[in-house]
């Protein structure tokens, strides 16, 4: 881990983490921002009945545990409650509260051992401590939330599903999300029978909801990503600065080219400390392996809620090329509509 500093501008690029995989198992908490959310802070839009029936669903999955019910009378035998599936899959759009409702479960779960993270942060806490210390670190847990489940990579899809396998038949729940493109037209529609099809010898213990609804980071706002010029850079950074706050400063290049060299675990490490990010001279991508370790980037810095001054192109314009037409598309999606969040401080 970097060490701190007493300067309150960084370089991301002259910062060189490692991580354990102690250290990974350790982070599996919900980001920040959901540090303290419920069901009942969870706000469902009136208007797409599938969000209220999502609240429905987690909050009775997450009152199962060991739930017992009477069969009346004074001496009722007690009985155990319908059986619950010891899987959720919830599929949706960006922005409609997965991750909110996600950390609420985690929250409502019985502990003490439980954890919630990124497929992404799971799978390198397989490559750090191997598959078999990864199954020993996490069985006997009570539940396992995985964000951002990812399909694209045939190779991870299947470990993580031995994975699952293995700790389910030791008695932990497990609970996942995945994003479809919002008001696509139908694009993104059979999701979740993608998932159940790629988790095939999971599938029949998950129950699987679709959650309609808008992106709420960009109810309130319309257009791109902030890009600010040269002079009103220069001013975002000095006020920041003179309030205390530790600024990162580098090219637009430079990072990319950096974290070519970090291992995407590592990621929330180079920020560790910083308080906002700026960067210089953004430019649109042609590479797709630039372009999904700057999704990946993006993830941990919208979980820390830095936000981000950049000048050149609008951050949500660099994916180039036909990569919105391609198989990465509801990546670079979720990436430009955090992207917008993060420049317009929503």
């Amino acid at each position: 881990m970097t060490n701190s500093t007493s300067s309150a501008r960084v370089s991301i690029a002259d910062r060189n983490p490692e991580t354990t995989g102690a250290e990974i198992a350790a982070s599996l908490t919900p980001p920040r921002q959901f540090a303290d959310a419920s069901f009942d802070s969870y706000r469902p839009d009136a208007a797409f009945a599938s969000q209220q029936e999502a609240v429905e669903l987690l909050s009775a999955f997450a009152g199962s545990w060991g739930v017992t019910k009477s069969s009346g009378g004074f001496f009722g035998r007690r009985k155990k409650a319908p059986d619950v599936k010891p899987g959720v899959y919830l599929d949706g759009g960006f922005g409609v509260g997965k991750t909110h409702l996600l950390a609420a479960l985690w929250h409502a779960a019985p502990g003490p051992r439980k954890y919630f993270g990124t497929f992404i942060e799971y799978t390198a806490l397989v490559g750090a401590l191997g598959y078999a210390n990864a199954v020993e670190s996490l069985r006997g847990s009570t539940l396992l939330c995985i964000d951002e489940f990812e399909l694209d990579d045939p190779g991870d899809t299947m470990m993580m599903t031995r994975l699952l396998t293995e700790l389910v038949a030791s008695g932990t729940r497990i609970a996942a999300t995945s994003n479809t493109p919002p008001n696509a037209l139908g694009e993104g529609r059979f999701a979740a029978a993608d998932f159940l099809r790629e988790i095939h010898a999971m599938a029949d213990h998950f129950t699987t909801l679709r959650i309609d609804g808008e992106d709420y980071r960009r109810r309130s706002m319309e257009g791109h990503a902030e890009a600010l010029d040269e002079s009103a850079y220069d001013v975002r950074i000095s006020t920041a600065i003179d309030s205390g706050q530790t600024v990162s400063e580098d090219t637009f290049d430079t990072v990319i080219e950096h974290l070519a060299g970090v291992h995407p675990s590592r990621y929330i490490k180079l920020l560790a400390g910083i308080d906002a990010i700026g960067l210089r001279d953004v430019h649109e991508l042609q590479s797709q392996t630039e372009a999904l370790r700057l999704v990946a980037f993006i993830d941990r810095v919208y979980d820390a809620q830095i936000p981000i001054y950049a000048t050149g192109l609008p951050l949500d314009e660099v994916f180039g090329g036909d990569m919105l037409s391609g198989g990465y598309r509801k990546k670079y999606l979720r990436a430009m509509s955090r992207m917008i969040a993060l420049t317009r401080g929503s």
